[in-house]
């Protein structure tokens, strides 16, 4: 298997490089197109290497990948394993197989073309291959790829070749996965083997790689078992990395799927760039250390990314991991402990909302607020640290985390981030959230940690009747039916959850109460004092900022302040505000609404149209030098929970438009407000003064623990200069 072109091949598209600053250039691109054009004159087939079979790939038997139990309380682990393991190639032989869904990230900006060109550009040797399946675009900017077809390339010391072809099919189906694997694995195996996904990612939720012309069906954790697990009988021995070249996958409940299948996952916690990996580095690196392990590749593949990050100026927000997996259920085995812990302790009131408060301020990844979309993605290590004080065993969870994560790259932003995420309920968006996270989740106790707040939402707080059996029942075994006649499939246990189907947050939870306001007190302070049950039942306070429009038909939402004095010992809450707003250079003011709350600064997002496209601009203020600067423009999460995975940078002539969510005070009818156009000059430039001379509307807005909230009365403040007056 060490030849590049297998015997029948009868379409070789062989090339030399036209070197560029970010892969290869157009007129490379036209010469790979005029080659191809004439091989199909000359009536050459273009299918002569496919898998074992010409139809779809079957599959038979039940099996199952993982099987989690508890004895005594304590996790035990079962995985799919081999009596012996041999090398499946020539020692120091290396295929990486691409799985390039280009979705819009190829149509609309080219950059799966820009990563195959960087293949090309690497000093590979012939030892070391891409293996690239395609599709899931409506469009390549080049004229090689097909958007009308699903084909196989392999890329290998300077050189591209065309090897399969077949029907478009989405990308987002676990047979397509398999099918290619099973193709790669037989026509090309060797002694090291990694596996990429390409494309968006959503977290654990949402899962990877969304087929653009397949209404983005994305593949989920569970089909991406099923495919490995359908391949398994295929290999002796394991993949040696599987990473995800996409945003927001490098979690825990990732790697428990990966660790029956490959020696380290690669994958960050936040958000990549649209650039993404450097490949380049990456063929380079094997191509000069064949001999080279998972590890020693995956500090390549961080390093090199991380640099590309700071190079464009995101290096604050990167963060990528290399994950050990066998250590994984190390991990696993001592959060279950914890979280039994944990499940036990917040059964008190108290204790719960006190865990709960910290939890929502724990690092989160890809948004989680009203304008950019919610993930529900946080930092594992975050979650251990917010029940610590109340649970047993963090850290035994930690030092085993540290074992796992064998390297990491994290910018500024995320100094703390542990190297994994996992799911925690910021904002629930609906039943099947619940059913995808029960099949997934590591731990049955930490499942019914989630499940008893989903639980209380829907019974007003009271969760006295709370049975946890049923979410333990859901727990434990992935297993899977594979049939010659029937398409890949498993069953799962959504019915459980219809209790929180139909769900709607009020923004009058029953559950916050007040002993004293709100109200104005003697000095003139907006405020009020919580009841003892209403305390233990919130986990944040923020302010809301509204202005009245001109026609005084509408109320505008500026945002949220968090210039707020809290004391959350004696439940007492006041404003603090002070008249500060950020706002274009035109004096414009923008909604803004907080991303996170970090040491020293804080960032921001704000709705705007960009160019006449809905986004948000990303804004950090630096409260220790005193900067504000605009990050750029991210789209956030989609309605199919696919992360965009570029921010987008401002240049000059841009055209931005403020909007501001508002509503008629008449009808209360919700709607988008929209600002007036202002074109960007090329300064990143956002101002920070105080608002405009006028009346102004207050009202805070208070977070319980089951994801409703409860909004004050507004009342009226008027700024005058540098004077601010409240008044009921």
């Amino acid at each position: 298997m060490g030849e590049i072109v297998k015997k029948g091949l009868a379409v070789i598209l062989s090339v030399v490089l036209l070197l560029g600053m970010s892969g290869c250039s157009e007129e490379f691109w036209d010469a790979i197109a005029e080659i191809t054009e004439e091989q199909e004159n000359a009536e050459v087939s273009m299918n002569s290497v496919t898998s074992n079979n010409d139809s779809e790939t079957e599959f038979v038997n039940s099996r199952k990948s993982i099987s989690l139990t508890l004895h005594n309380d304590m996790l035990q682990i079962q995985r799919q394993t081999r009596d012996s393991v041999t090398l499946m190639g020539e020692p120091g032989t290396w295929t990486i197989f691409v799985y390039l869904c280009g979705t819009d990230l190829e149509s609309e900006n080219g950059l799966a073309t820009m990563d195959m060109g960087e293949m090309l550009e690497a000093s590979t040797g012939k030892d070391v291959k891409f293996v690239i399946q395609t599709g899931g675009t409506s469009g390549w900017n080049n004229n090689v790829v097909s958007a009308s077809k699903m084909q196989r390339f392999v890329i290998s010391d300077g050189e591209m070749f065309l090897l399969d072809e077949k029907p478009l099919k989405n990308m987002g189906e676990s047979a397509q996965l398999a099918d290619f694997l099973y193709w790669g694995i037989d026509n090309y195996a060797a002694s090291n083997m990694g596996l990429i996904f390409w494309n968006h990612g959503g977290g654990s939720i949402s899962g990877v790689c969304f087929d653009e012309e397949n209404r983005y069906d994305s593949l989920s954790l569970r089909e991406i078992d099923m495919a490995l697990l359908s391949v398994f009988d295929s290999m002796t021995d394991k993949f040696e990395f599987i990473g995800f070249d996409a945003c927001l996958m490098g979690t825990i409940e990732c790697a428990n799927i990966l660790a029956t299948y490959a020696n380290y996952m690669y994958g960050s916690e936040e958000l990549e760039p649209g650039y993404g990996w450097d490949y380049k580095a990456i063929g380079d690196f094997l191509g000069k250390n064949q001999n080279a392990d998972g590890a020693a590749l995956g500090k390549v593949v961080a390093d090199s990314f991380y640099q590309r990050c700071a190079n464009i100026g995101e290096g604050d927000l990167a963060t990528l991991s290399v994950i050990d997996l066998s250590k994984i259920d190390q991990v696993m085995i001592s959060f279950n402990n914890y979280a039994r812990n944990l499940y036990n302790a917040t059964e008190d009131q108290e204790i719960f909302s006190k865990v709960v408060r910290n939890a929502v301020n724990v690092d989160n990844y890809g948004g989680n607020n009203k304008s950019e979309g919610y993930t529900n993605m946080v930092d594992l290590a975050g979650i251990v640290h917010a029940g610590a004080s109340y649970a047993e065993g963090s850290e035994v969870v930690l030092s085993a985390l540290n074992e796992a994560v064998i390297y990491s790259r994290n910018g500024s932003y995320h100094q703390n981030a542990c190297g994994l995420a996992t799911y925690y309920p910021l904002k629930i968006q609906g039943s099947k959230e619940l059913s995808t996270f029960g099949e997934i989740a590591i731990s049955p106790y930490y499942l019914a940690f989630v499940d008893r707040a989903a639980y209380g939402a829907v019974n007003y707080g009271n969760v006295d009747d709370y049975n946890s059996s049923g979410a333990f029942s859901l727990w434990g075994v992935l297993e899977y039916l594979f049939s010659p006649d029937e398409e890949l499939y498993y069953e799962d246990d959504e019915d459980y959850w219809d209790y929180y189907e139909g769900y709607e947050i009020t923004g009058e939870s029953p559950l916050i109460d007040f002993v004293y306001g709100p109200q104005l007190d003697e000095d003139g302070r907006y405020g009020f004092v919580l009841s003892e049950e209403a305390l233990n039942n919130a986990t944040s306070v923020q302010a809301n900022v509204y202005v009245i429009s001109d026609d005084g038909e509408d109320i505008i939402e500026y945002g949220i302040s968090t210039d707020i004095y809290m004391d959350w010992e004696k439940g007492e809450f006041y404003d603090s505000f002070d008249g500060f707003w950020f706002s274009l250079p035109d004096g414009q003011n923008l909604a803004v609404y907080i991303v996170t709350e970090g040491d020293g600064y804080d960032i921001y997002t704000s709705p705007i149209t960009l160019n006449g496209v809905e986004t948000n601009l990303r804004i950090t203020h630096d409260y220790i030098n005193g900067a504000i600067k605009i990050d750029g423009a991210w789209e956030g999460i989609d309605e199919n929970g696919m992360a965009a995975k570029e921010v987008v940078r401002l240049k000059a002539g841009d055209e931005i438009i403020p909007q501001y969510y508002a509503f008629a005070i008449y009808s209360d009818d919700e709607y988008m407000y929209e600002g007036v156009p202002y074109i960007f000059d090329g300064e990143p430039e956002i101002y920070y003064n105080y608002l405009p001379d006028g009346e102004y509307l207050y009202g805070f807005f208070i977070d319980d623990l089951y994801g409703d909230f409860y909004t004050t009365d507004y009342v009226i403040f008027t700024v005058e200069g540098e004077d601010i007056y409240f008044e009921e």
